[in-house]
């Protein structure tokens, strides 16, 4: 053996080295501090793995794996904490109670938030706390409505969306009165009637609807919603500023309540903010509808995401294939030389037992790049439900038959000429329409002649959009149609008497 040996064996030699739970969850926090969330947890897990008795380390790995989305495994290390380790240690409750908000079950993030205030009113947690409870206020119409499993009623209520997003408030209001009368307390329905109300032109009820739900179930965000949009509607920019700044602080745990208020805001124009939410949503995995996609889309396309923007809306018109023509990027969101398409929307509309509906249809059908197919349509062709008088304008806009038909020209240049001042169609418009086509059937009904279609149509959106609360003199309303303030005087009293 050669001299320096020793020297080399003692050079090689092994230290022995044996960390203790401390040294990982040391190692672990300084990790989380540098978000270094993966590593964090990994030194964490190994600290507990040494130390499984610790309860800090336990809670310290609870919380990484709240903040990574793994809210299932987090509560039950919170659980096993109070309920194996060391029950004094209430700031587990705050910690449950958030997990348990993130994963929807708010009643138990409710109970646990208030257990945590209950041992710690002034503690390090309290204030978020009190914040969390706030939020979970607004959840209150989704916790009260799980107690709603009613087969019955779950059928009512899709029916009901369905005729609210095809434009048949009337029987939208019939059907969603009747679940009122059963279910006083299912705000959900409180918050559509007023939405139908508030499309055909009754803005009173609508308003009057959403105060009862701000009484009996304060903070409900739907409501809140509603109202932003209703003002938006009928320009009341300062009360939509108002709403608008309120629902901003609002941060939803829902899933249903992050998309309704991403909804609302790019409905408003708001699109960085509706753009911050559906996105969110998307990343979270949300199977959202054709709707989702839309405002998706337009929330992209008008924060100069356009790429995105193409790609949620090739979902959109997959989804909702009548949307086609209504693209963000489409300044005049129409289609085909300025032709509406509507083409789903006129088919339910066909279907209804509310005439007035259905000659609505039959004018969207006239205004379609789609008419051709239309008037193909089994709907159209074979609809047990058509008056004779309904017939007569089918006859008209097919330009089948012109004689003794001056009663049905007059009534469709009258919506011709709303049509002028209100295109594309919105949902709010359709209240508009509706109310000329109902008019025309008494008209009818009575005998009388419809020769002034100027007349009739300055007089109807005058009412129309009194009852909407908006404001315009009956001199610049004559200007607008060339007639004269005397003649559309008289025709008011006309149409209020109709609508009585």
């Amino acid at each position: 053996m050669s001299k320096d040996s020793k020297a080399r064996q003692t050079k090689g030699k092994i230290l022995s080295f044996n960390p203790t739970g401390e040294y990982y969850f040391t190692k672990g926090l300084k990790a989380y501090h540098k978000r270094d969330l993966k590593r964090a947890k990994k030194y964490i897990q190994r600290a507990m793995q040494l130390e499984p008795d610790e309860p800090m380390i336990v809670c310290q790995l609870a919380i990484i794996c709240s903040e990574t989305g793994e809210y299932h495994y987090a509560n039950q290390l919170l659980h096993k904490i109070l309920e194996e380790l060391d029950a004094d240690m209430v700031e587990c409750h705050y910690f449950l109670a958030n997990n348990y908000a993130h994963l929807g079950f708010f009643k138990d993030a409710y109970r646990h938030a208030n257990i945590y205030l209950d041992f710690e009113e002034d503690g390090e947690f309290a204030d978020d706390a009190i914040d969390l409870l706030e939020v979970l206020t607004l959840e209150a119409e989704e916790m009260d409505e799980e107690l709603y499993e009613d087969e019955e009623l779950i059928t009512k209520q899709e029916q009901a969306r369905e005729l609210l997003e095809s434009g048949h408030f009337p029987k939208a209001v019939e059907i969603l009165n009747s679940v009122i009368v059963d279910y006083p307390e299912y705000w959900s329905a409180y918050n559509n009637l007023a939405l139908a109300y508030f499309y055909l032109g009754e803005t009173q009820k609508s308003a009057e609807i959403l105060e009862k739900v701000f009484k009996e179930n304060p903070g409900n965000l739907h409501a809140l919603c509603n109202k932003l949009v209703f003002a938006f509607y009928e320009r009341n920019f300062k009360e939509v500023n108002v709403m608008k700044e309120i629902l901003k602080k609002i941060k939803p745990l829902s899933f249903e309540h992050q998309f309704k208020l991403g909804a609302t805001f790019a409905l408003i124009g708001e699109y960085e903010a509706a753009f911050s939410w559906l996105r969110k949503l998307e990343k979270k995995g949300f199977d959202g509808d054709g709707a989702f996609y839309y405002w998706l889309s337009y929330a992209a396309y008008f924060t100069g995401r356009e790429q995105l923007a193409h790609s949620a809306w090739e979902k959109a018109v997959k989804l909702n294939p009548e949307k086609v023509g209504f693209e963000p990027w489409n300044d005049e969101k129409t289609s085909h030389d300025g032709f509406e398409n509507h083409y789903t929307s006129i088919l339910k509309k066909l279907s209804s037992d509310y005439i007035e509906e259905r000659f609505f249809a039959l004018f969207l059908t006239s205004i379609s790049y789609r008419k051709e197919d239309l008037f193909g349509t089994e709907e159209i062709n074979q609809n047990k439900k058509f008056s004779h008088l309904e017939r007569e304008y089918l006859s008209f806009i097919r330009a089948e038959n012109k004689s003794n038909q001056m009663n049905i020209i007059a009534a469709h240049k009258t919506a011709e000429l709303l049509y002028e001042k209100y295109h594309p169609i919105g949902t709010v418009e359709v209240g508009l329409f509706l109310m000329w086509f109902s008019i025309y059937v008494e008209i009818v009904n009575h005998n009388l002649p419809l020769k002034n279609h100027h007349a009739w149509a300055a007089a109807v959106e005058y009412v129309w959009r009194k009852l909407r609360g908006e404001k315009e003199s009956q001199q610049k309303m004559a200007s607008d149609y060339h007639i004269s303030s005397s003649t559309l005087s008289k025709y008011i009293k006309l149409v209020n008497n109709f609508i009585k």
